[in-house]
């Protein structure tokens, strides 16, 4: 349903915010600003006292504004509660309507907490689900399955995610379902897509490099026909996985490979956001620390972090490969000045990759564990367990 929280727009510009200041002020991005207005998604809890602050309210106050809700334009709505109500009527339209919807929680991924999302994703992709599977016509049904496809895929990384990367049953089956789904829809993207986020569980849940490696490059055989990007994305963790093993050669021949697809990148590349330079130079950096490389990882890793710095849960990812090759180095200065930015882009989206990360890496600086700078460090990863 498009919504509003008018009040609560209201009252931010009673504050003397725009959109863009107020995010400012929280640290976070404008777009997340305009979704807690579009009634969209909620500001987690976390966040709500200093929200309270900016805009001179109580915490019961700030509770009013969020639940004053207008709707503003049903018609979309109406369409899709008939849906839902008779299946067999759904048409294109609402099918549009699921992949907007869907679309708008994607783009929220890099900046809200997986668990302020996963409810809603759940809740959308049960409807594609029923919707398919009552479908007459066979163009909408093909249509959903490629919703549905997209919708298994983003389910299984937030579930991932929520359970800080030890759930891996649950996440394998939605990956199964997309694949499944995808090969219905004839879109061999998503399928290659899928398969890839099942290899991330193996290489990074199941610490199991060589399934991840075998599941990478049945990603990239299927991407190979459709899409240089996610063939490259794909080839970067085949070379990750190499690289966990120690395999250097393999390792860097597999980044080649990679970087070779970029000159083949195209403007119907609908994959393309997935593989770019900033990505490879992520991977690459991550390649280099589990080749006990931390000498050839810094540079590219501290590159990197810079350059992701509105993909809140991308950089929380470099920048804890950082700090390990920092600490690895000794270099402990920096390491601790690292580590609390580590945390401070964790603690915005309680993304799984960063948390462990984060955590590895306050592991590492156990001897040096009655210095003071290491002790703030550690009070701090506490505080994140009690979030």
């Amino acid at each position: 349903m498009a919504a509003k929280r008018i009040r609560l727009a209201q009252r931010r510009k009673a504050a003397g915010f725009t959109q863009e200041g107020l995010a400012e002020y929280l640290g976070v991005e404008r777009s997340t600003v305009g979704r807690w207005e579009s009634a969209d998604t909620e500001p987690q809890a976390w966040i709500r006292p200093n929200l309270a602050r900016a805009l001179k309210v109580s915490s019961q106050e700030l509770q009013a504004l969020l639940a004053d809700v207008t709707a503003t334009d049903v018609r979309l709505s109406e369409r899709m509660t008939y849906a839902l109500e008779n299946p067999g009527s759904a048409d294109l339209m609402v099918v549009a309507y699921l992949h907007e919807q869907l679309r708008k929680l994607d783009e929220s991924y890099d900046q809200e907490a997986s668990t302020a999302l996963l409810g809603l994703a759940g809740q959308l992709h049960g409807q594609v689900r029923f919707l398919r599977e009552n479908a007459t016509n066979p163009r909408v049904r093909r249509a959903l399955y490629a919703v549905e496809a997209d919708s298994a895929t983003f389910m299984g990384q937030l579930i991932w995610d929520v359970s800080q990367r030890r759930d891996h049953h649950v996440p394998i089956l939605y990956f199964k379902e997309a694949v499944d789904a995808a090969k219905h829809a004839h879109d061999p993207a998503t399928e290659a897509y899928a398969t890839l986020r099942m290899s991330f569980v193996a290489l990074y849940g199941e610490k199991n490099p060589t399934r991840g490696v075998t599941l990478a490059e049945q990603a990239a055989e299927a991407a190979k026909p459709v899409s240089p990007s996610l063939t490259g994305l794909s080839l970067l963790h085949v070379a990750e996985g190499y690289a966990m093993t120690g395999a250097l050669t393999e390792c860097e021949e597999a980044l080649k490979k990679a970087e070779s697809q970029f000159d083949r990148i195209h403007s119907d590349d609908v994959a393309a956001p997935y593989c770019t330079v900033n990505e490879f130079n992520r991977l690459a950096g991550s390649c280099y620390l589990f080749l006990d490389l931390p000498e050839r990882a810094e540079p590219i890793l501290h590159m990197t972090s810079r350059a992701l710095a509105s993909k809140k849960k991308s950089q929380a990812i470099v920048l804890g490969n950082l700090a390990l090759a920092l600490i690895r180095q000794s270099k402990l200065d920096e390491a601790a000045s690292v580590m609390h930015r580590t945390i401070d882009a964790v603690e915005l989206t309680r993304g799984g990759g960063g948390l462990n990360l984060a955590f590895s890496a306050g592991r590492e600086l156990r001897q040096w564990r009655n210095e003071p700078w290491a002790q703030e460090i550690n009070e701090r990863l506490l505080a994140l367990m009690a979030i």
